[in-house]
């Protein structure tokens, strides 16, 4: 009997060690199918930004796992996730990414629901007269929950409350929106893009400071002197990841921005946002509010990583969705504030677009070596992942979180104490 016939019948947690993978989670077909249904069936995914549906009747499709669902907000302004398959045939009822609608029509034979899911019509009822109740055959519903903005669903109806899942990292959510200065955040775009490699290999970057100087020195030779030592964290005793349990974590690279609600006004404002500055004064925006604009310009100081499938990224999210056990959709959703200057949110935009965007630094960077890890780890699919940097320095703070230095690999070991859990639970 193989290492992985003998972990399918017996524990898939046994594929996963306090300091090592086994290479086999990235390209086993059957642990991906294993991992659709232990993990993003049953916990809780993230779906939408609330400002992605702003308004009642406003809806977005996505993914939750493999599965295609549609995010709405009803006439009463509830949010609800729908699997997007017709009651009657499994048609698709809905093909559009976004936009707003009075409810969804399967196109294949017209059967019609209303935003919350309810069945509202068939067509030529009289061949159903006793054989269906409408109110028997809404679409089926996920359980939908919000924290700070931020939606997630899931398939399991008895899944703790979101908030008990979110767990520490809330305090982590709610110092990444202080970047949008006491206004609402919005989403400002969104880059998609797929590698070819598995989910979790880009689950394991976002927390992984020990790759930036190496992956992305063209970046960093691109950027203003500033900026340049803004993320020049490699030898900042400072720069810390935290293992936040739930198998999340956050990663500070830039500790002096970490609650930009502190300000001890040592920092100067980069020579490069002149020209806001200048503009932001002539519109008559206080000294205090422009600093505060430019100081959350780059946004947070730090990376959110939230088990299974979002991260909250310095200035954007970043989400996950698993295609194939060696292909993934990758999101990068650049955010402003809704109400503020549009000026400052341009600029961000352009920040954004230079590392993240399409064309930018970053984003083919990192998919190279998410792309390259794939191929090797088929080489021999025996041979472990370590996730052993910074195991023998790490320590616990006051608040318990088990922490390390920014290259360490303390947010890896956290996302996988949690797929161990999850992946073993009967």
């Amino acid at each position: 009997m193989t290492t992985i016939e003998h972990s399918i019948q017996n524990n898939y947690g046994d594929l996963v060690g306090t300091d090592r993978v086994a290479g086999r989670l990235y390209t086993d077909p059957e642990i991906f199918r294993v991992e659709m249904e232990k993990i993003f069936y049953r916990t809780w995914v993230w779906v939408a930004h609330e400002s992605e549906i702003p308004e009642p009747g406003s809806f977005k499709t996505t993914q939750v796992g493999d599965q295609p669902v549609i995010v709405t907000r009803d006439r009463k302004g509830n949010f609800n996730t729908l699997l997007n398959r017709c009651r009657h045939r499994g048609a698709t009822v809905c093909d559009q990414r976004s936009g707003k609608a009075n409810g969804f029509t399967c196109p294949y034979h017209n059967w019609s629901y209303a935003l919350d899911g309810r069945l509202r019509g068939i067509p030529y009822p009289d061949g159903y007269e006793g054989v269906i109740d409408k109110k028997d055959f809404p679409l089926q519903t996920l359980r939908t929950e919000s924290y700070l903005g931020m939606i997630w669903a899931t398939f399991n109806q008895d899944a703790e409350p979101l908030e008990d899942f979110l767990g520490d990292a809330k305090l982590w959510m709610e110092r990444f929106f202080k970047q949008s200065n006491g206004l609402p955040t919005k989403v400002l775009g969104v880059h998609k893009f797929r590698f070819k490699g598995n989910w979790k290999i880009q689950l394991e970057n976002t927390t992984d400071g020990y790759h930036f100087p190496m992956v992305h020195k063209s970046w960093m030779a691109s950027v203003d002197a500033e900026t340049a030592d803004m993320m020049s964290f490699m030898d900042d005793p400072a720069a810390e990841t935290h293992s936040l349990g739930n198998g999340h974590s956050v990663a500070i690279m830039a500790a002096a921005h970490v609650d930009l609600d502190i300000d001890d006004g040592t920092e100067e404002i980069q020579p490069r946002f002149q020209h806001l500055v200048d503009e932001l004064t002539e519109a008559g925006e206080s000294p205090e509010r422009i600093r505060r604009y430019m100081r959350s310009m780059h946004g947070c100081g730090f990376n959110l990583n939230t088990f299974p499938n979002v991260a909250m990224s310095s200035s954007f999210f970043r989400v996950l969705i698993p295609i194939s056990v060696d292909e993934t959709e990758i999101w990068h959703m650049a955010i402003g504030m809704d109400g503020g200057p549009e000026s400052v949110n341009r600029e961000r935009l352009r920040i954004h677009e230079h590392f993240q965007g399409p064309f930018g630094f970053g984003s083919p960077d990192d998919a190279e070596g998410w792309t390259r890890v794939q191929i090797g780890a088929g080489g021999n699919p025996d041979m472990p992942i370590l996730v052993n940097r910074g195991e023998g320095r790490e320590y616990l703070t006051e608040e318990g979180w088990p922490t390390s230095h920014v290259t360490d690999e303390t947010g890896m070991r956290e996302a996988y104490a949690m797929w161990k859990k999850l992946m073993s639970d009967d």
